[in-house]
């Protein structure tokens, strides 16, 4: 049995600011089915709804699978219409999973 850590380990994606117009998430780490489950929650948390703009940092962001990916689209399909959400700092191959999952449409993703 490997050792176990003294530290507890970084959730991938926390809610880092908000308030009834913006909503920042930072995500860090690896976003995969281990932390899908924390961030469904994450994204039904009412502040989301209540504020108009999204902002995904993504720049601690190693990697993500495509069933996150789906979670995050299933967000911003839920969302009011008036969200606009925007990818800043994502990686190649993050970018590259949030393409497959048809992100790309209905968000922006800066590079």
């Amino acid at each position: 049995m490997p050792p176990q850590s003294a530290q507890p380990e970084r959730a991938p994606v926390a809610l880092t600011e908000v308030d009834d117009q913006h909503a920042v998430l930072t995500f860090a780490g690896v976003l995969d089915a281990h932390a899908l489950a924390g961030l469904e929650e994450l994204l039904s948390d009412r502040r989301l709804r209540q504020a108009g703009t999204w902002v995904w940092d993504m720049s601690g962001l190693q990697r993500t699978d495509l069933a996150c990916a789906y979670a995050l689209l299933r967000a911003v399909t839920r969302a009011p219409e008036t969200v606009s959400v925007t990818v800043r700092g994502a990686r190649r191959a993050v970018r590259r999973t949030l393409r497959h999952a048809g992100l790309d449409t209905v968000v922006s993703i800066e590079e």
